[in-house]
């Protein structure tokens, strides 16, 4: 019986140890959470009783050589609804359905809906959202906000881009310099009862958001607009499927225009510039993706005689070749078994190497290239840039589609040499021959200059250093002298304009299947010869009827510079004619 009564005894004292070891435990728990953790349970506990709603912040401004704001803010409202503090949900239902013009069926969704907070619309019109703010409507809530808006509509539309409905940039500039330009969002925080039912008296606090900063960019839009026309009447005129045109700065890499006609609507991106009847959702998609493309740096062609520039440079450079070496053109060239034409059926007969370069002559760059060897040629084609990207300041820039050097025959270095058999953007081909034609040192094409907030405050200044030397001075000037040539009596001679040196090369190229006979028709000049500042780049895709570059590229280059070149400040670089020429002219 004692013995019993012992081991209840221990059993009582090990329950009793136990449950005091608990609960010293959570008295020493709960000593340590009031003293040492009670700021952040505090917060938690406040946290239960707010509700939160974003304040976007303002984006910064695409603005322009010229102080032109190209892209801007627009402000809208977001309308919203509180499921908890709704008092009059059919009102509400009847009213939101009206002012938004959206069906009753998506509103009554929303306003049934259990959750803190339920997004009706965003991107509404301001007067809407004051309209609907005028109705007091209980569990309603209107916030200003702010939506993208570009003034210029359609102009520069593949370069500038477009946000979505959370303000973030999709393509183009936008995009690209993201981080500049979102800014931080603020926070408008309200106090709310155990219901979820905001506290009329508790008031708001607000955290304010911190505005993106403004991009000035390279890109005058009054060169742009001009360019644009330019691009739409070729197109009209020529029935063409699209034209591609780049105007840069050669020495900096600068762009001062960027034109891919059509153009789309900035303000309304999702609509298509085309016919949609008949299409799927997956074929307007598509269709989509198609217009917003930028030719001039997602797209890659076979550039054709423009390409002669860089065969000409690496020729001279390597010494494989003179100014005064003489060739003979029958009309084509024998390369292994093949049979290669030039353009002129008749051939050239016997030219020197300017002439052959003013004449576009197909044999002569073979034989340049095969002197050069596949070897050779390679490293040149490294040198130069063209194994790369440029690293323009846009997304989703294609690379240089080439041969394998392995897989490069005789034959290949014969076609490559004239620019056929391998594809390249226009982009690279403008900043090649830049850097071919100011002095031999490769640049990087850009629009962004620098950053700067609305006061006009300098953050940044973004830096494109010069580049490697890819040829010399004396190769970059001899360019210039033959491609002068080329515009003064060659095939470019419909770019000559009066009072400027224009030194430029015609191509005229056809697309594959070579059986499909489409073609592209292009020439690329600059301004002046001697010192280049400014080059322009035109590319005309599937013209109809005549499509050699000479006759209807050219053209459209000279029209630029004519109307450009003085807006720049290029001088009229023309000899003013003396007492004697002017007697003699007249005479």
């Amino acid at each position: 019986m004692q013995r019993m009564k012992t081991f209840h005894k221990k059993k009582i004292l090990v329950v009793f140890l136990i449950c005091f070891s608990v609960l010293s435990f959570l008295i020493g728990r709960l000593g340590f959470l009031m003293l040492t953790q009670s700021e952040y349970y505090s917060e938690k506990a406040e946290q239960l009783h707010e509700r939160e709603r974003d304040i976007k912040a303002a984006r910064g401004k695409i603005i322009d050589a010229c102080g032109n704001v190209l892209a801007a803010n627009k402000t809208v409202c977001t309308i919203s609804v509180i499921h908890s503090q709704i008092k009059e949900p059919e009102k509400i239902i009847q009213i939101l359905a009206k002012e938004l013009e959206i069906p009753e069926e998506d509103v009554r969704k929303r306003v049934e809906k259990v959750s803190s907070i339920e997004r009706v619309k965003t991107n509404v019109e301001k007067e809407v959202g004051d309209r609907i703010r005028e109705y007091d409507l209980a569990g309603v809530k209107v916030d200003e906000d702010f939506k993208r808006y570009y003034p210029y509509g359609s102009l520069a539309s593949k370069v500038l881009g477009f946000t979505g409905s959370d303000n973030q940039g999709i393509v183009g500039l936008e995009v690209k310099y993201d981080e500049v330009l979102q800014g931080e969002p603020g926070k408008i925080l309200t106090l709310t009862d155990a219901r979820g039912v905001e506290l009329p008296d508790a008031g708001e606090s607000r955290q304010e958001p911190v505005n993106g900063k403004n991009l000035h960019i390279s890109l005058d839009a009054n060169i742009q607009k001009y360019v644009e026309q330019a691009a739409y009447r070729v197109m009209q005129q020529k029935q063409a499927d699209s034209v591609s045109i780049i105007l840069m700065r050669p020495y900096n890499g600068e762009i001062l225009a960027m034109v891919n006609v059509p153009e789309f609507d900035l303000n309304d991106p999702f609509t298509l510039n085309t016919d949609t009847s008949g299409m799927s959702a997956e074929e307007k998609q598509d269709a989509l993706n198609r217009m917003w493309r930028n030719g001039c740096i997602n797209d890659t062609y076979e550039p054709g005689s423009t390409f002669k520039i860089i065969t000409a440079a690496a020729g001279l450079e390597e010494g494989v070749v003179s100014l005064k070496d003489r060739f003979s053109c029958p009309g084509f060239k024998i390369v292994e078994d093949r049979r290669i034409r030039c353009h002129k059926v008749g051939g050239h007969g016997a030219e020197d190497f300017v002439q052959g370069t003013m004449n576009s002559c197909n044999p002569v760059f073979i034989e340049v290239g095969l002197r050069l060897g596949i070897d050779n040629y390679y490293h040149y084609f490294e040198k130069f840039g063209l194994k790369g990207k440029t690293g323009v300041d846009l997304p989703g820039e294609a690379a240089t589609i080439m041969h394998k050097k392995e897989n490069m025959g005789q034959v290949e270095l014969a076609t490559v040499s004239f620019g056929q058999s391998f594809q390249i953007t226009p982009m690279q081909l403008i900043t090649t021959a830049s850097s071919i034609i100011n002095g031999g040192r490769r640049i990087t094409p850009h629009f962004g200059v620098e950053v700067r907030d609305d006061e006009g405050t300098l953050y940044e200044k973004l830096q494109y250093p010069l580049g490697d030397q890819i040829v010399s001075e004396g190769t970059s000037e001899t360019m210039r002298y033959i491609l002068e040539q080329v515009v003064d009596g060659g095939s470019g001679k419909n770019a000559f304009l009066e009072g400027y040196h224009i030194g430029g090369k015609t191509a005229t190229s056809e697309t594959l299947p070579r059986s499909a006979n489409k073609y592209i028709s292009s020439f690329l000049g600059f301004a002046p010869a001697s010192n280049p500042q400014v080059i322009g780049l035109c590319v005309i895709n599937n013209p109809q009827g005549l499509y050699y570059g000479g006759i209807i590229a050219a053209p459209v280059i000279q029209d630029i510079y004519k109307n450009i070149l003085p807006y720049l400040g290029v001088e009229n670089d023309a000899p003013e004619s003396t007492e004697e020429e002017t007697e003699a002219n007249n005479g």
